[in-house]
């Protein structure tokens, strides 16, 4: 099994930065995805970025491609999301997940999941 927990969630204006973390632990694999899921509310989920842990190739959402970034450090078993230009739209809980294998756009792909950390963006 895989923990995670994320952090760093918090009320920010628009056009802030903030960046959350994301710490790993328990069983670890040759090859590990961790990607960034978020929901605002009354929405479905929905995917926001993805590393894959050796490489460090990044895939995002186009809607918060050059704003955010994803990054880790594998020593630290630590991912982490770092947010440029907040926007009110960016208002969710923001979850962090694993799986073993590459990075992936699909939520049913990813088999670990942390408890949210809510970002709130002010107008």
């Amino acid at each position: 099994q895989v923990q995670l927990v994320e952090s760093g969630g918090r009320l920010v204006q628009a056009g802030d930065s903030l960046r959350l973390s994301c710490v790993s632990s328990g069983r670890t694999f040759s090859s590990f995805a961790m990607a960034w899921f978020r929901q605002a509310p009354g929405k479905d989920r929905e995917f926001v970025s993805a590393i894959n842990w050796i490489t460090g190739d990044t895939i995002y959402h186009e809607d918060v491609g050059g704003r955010f970034t994803a990054s880790r450090d594998n020593a630290k078993s630590t991912g982490w999301l770092q947010m440029d230009h907040l926007r009110p739209e960016d208002t969710a809980v923001y979850y962090c997940a694993g799986r073993q294998g590459g990075a992936s756009y699909y939520e049913s792909n990813y088999a670990y999941w942390g408890q949210g950390t809510q970002v709130t963006v002010s107008s």
